[in-house]
């Protein structure tokens, strides 16, 4: 699998909010939303094209991780938090997806 690196820019589709991808951006900074575009990272090969939702958090040595699950085929997935990621957004998601393990 080799990584495929577009910069380009999109409007969110969750939040509206129009966001300057870098190259690895695949998700919004604001609501952590993204779209089901890829196959293997940076391919934009999907069809699916279904809405990314964020599903929780996990912290691991090589740093902060957002879970993801596709809203029309359900497929999951974990990426990077990106260092533009809103700190409030991560936090929310993190206490919402601590509050339904319990």
């Amino acid at each position: 699998m080799t990584f495929k690196r577009f910069q380009e820019k999109f409007a969110c589709a969750h939040c509206g909010l129009e966001v300057e991808g870098d190259g690895y951006t695949d998700h919004c900074s604001a609501c952590l939303w993204g779209r089901h575009v890829d196959i293997d990272p940076g391919d934009r090969s999907a069809t699916c094209r279904g809405m990314m939702r964020p599903t929780g958090i996990i912290e691991k040595s090589g740093g902060t991780r957002i879970s993801y699950k596709c809203e029309k085929c359900r497929h999951t997935f974990v990426v990077r938090r990106a260092k533009e990621d809103s700190d409030e957004a991560i936090i929310a998601l993190a206490r919402e997806s601590a509050r339904e393990r319990q």
